[in-house]
This record gives structure tokens, C-alpha cells and sequence, in this order.
């Protein structure tokens, strides 16, 4: 999967050579969005580590390909963005005709890089593939300055409030 962003840099699908500077991207992402909820200290040392080990089950298993997709574009020296998306097959019922939900996790682009493109190029890229997939609906939690991008691409209001519980 190609693609190019508006000013012509490609789209790719990640490679376990991007493992680094995909937690790079990570880590910038949750400094970014701050708070308590997403500060990287608060949740120890070591979780790093657990995401680069995911990040390569992910990329050297043929079935990940079915449920995960990772793009991203280059810069000069490593990643410029990246962008995350997953499938998860649910219940269907009314309002799921066949259970299965896109979930977009982490679109982010180095600072160097921004205003270019590249996340909305990623967006468009992971939405074809929820297409291609057949998915029900795509869900994804929006920073106050992505959400104009997301609402541009057809994005709107989740009807179900946003909770969360930690064991």
C-alpha cells in the first residue's frame, strides 16, 4: 500500500525498521495531549519496551495484517507520521450489521513536519482500508487539534458517552 500525501511524500505500510521511531511518534503523541490520563511518567518505565514488542507482533504476523494497519511517511531522518489502525469483530446488532468495528489509535506527526499533510494522506489510507475490510463504523478519540481534520473526513458525535475503568 502507496499512496502520497498533497505534497508528495509516500504513504507506506510500517516495517519492524520503524519499531523505534514508531514509539517515538507514541511517546511525542501522549507528551503532547497531557494530563494525567495520558502523561508517559505515570505509567512506569517499562511501557516502551511492552509497545516495541507489540509493535513487532504486529508487523511480522501475516494475520496482523488482517486486524492492525500501521502507516506512516517519511521524514529526512526517521518517521514524519504515523497513523494506527484496528479491527475488532463484536456483536452485530442494529446498529453493527456485522459486529465489526475500525478503532483509529494515535494519527501524529513530528512538529517538524506538521501542516503538510501527512495526517490527513494517513487518514484517507486507513479509512480505505476500513472500507476494503467492511467495517461498521470507525471510532477513533480526537485531540482539540485534530478534530478538524477528523470532522472534515466525515466524523461526527459518538451517541454513547466516553468511559473508562482500570483494574
Amino acid at each position: 500500500m502507496r499512496s502520497r500525501t498533497e505534497n508528495g511524500a509516500d504513504v507506506r505500510q510500517a516495517a519492524e525498521d520503524d519499531i523505534a521511531e514508531l514509539v517515538r511518534l507514541r511517546a511525542m503523541l501522549f507528551e503532547n495531549l497531557g494530563g494525567d490520563f495520558f502523561d508517559p511518567a505515570s505509567g512506569g518505565g517499562d511501557w516502551p519496551a511492552a509497545l516495541a514488542t507489540v509493535f513487532k507482533e504486529q508487523l511480522s504476523t501475516d494475520t496482523a495484517s488482517d486486524t492492525v494497519r500501521i502507516l506512516v511517511v517519511d521524514g529526512e531522518n526517521g518517521l514524519a507520521a504515523c497513523g494506527i489502525g484496528t479491527i475488532e469483530q463484536r456483536l452485530p446488532g442494529p446498529h453493527l450489521r456485522n459486529g465489526r468495528i475500525g478503532q483509529v489509535i494515535g494519527v501524529v506527526t513530528d512538529p517538524r513536519y506538521r501542516r503538510r499533510g501527512h495526517s490527513r494522506s494517513i487518514m484517507r489510507g486507513l479509512l480505505d482500508w476500513f472500507r476494503e475490510s467492511d467495517v461498521a463504523r470507525v471510532d477513533l478519540y480526537a485531540s482539540v487539534e485534530g478534530e478538524p481534520l477528523y470532522r472534515d473526513l466525515g466524523f461526527t458525535n459518538h451517541p454513547d458517552p466516553s468511559l473508562y475503568w482500570r483494574p
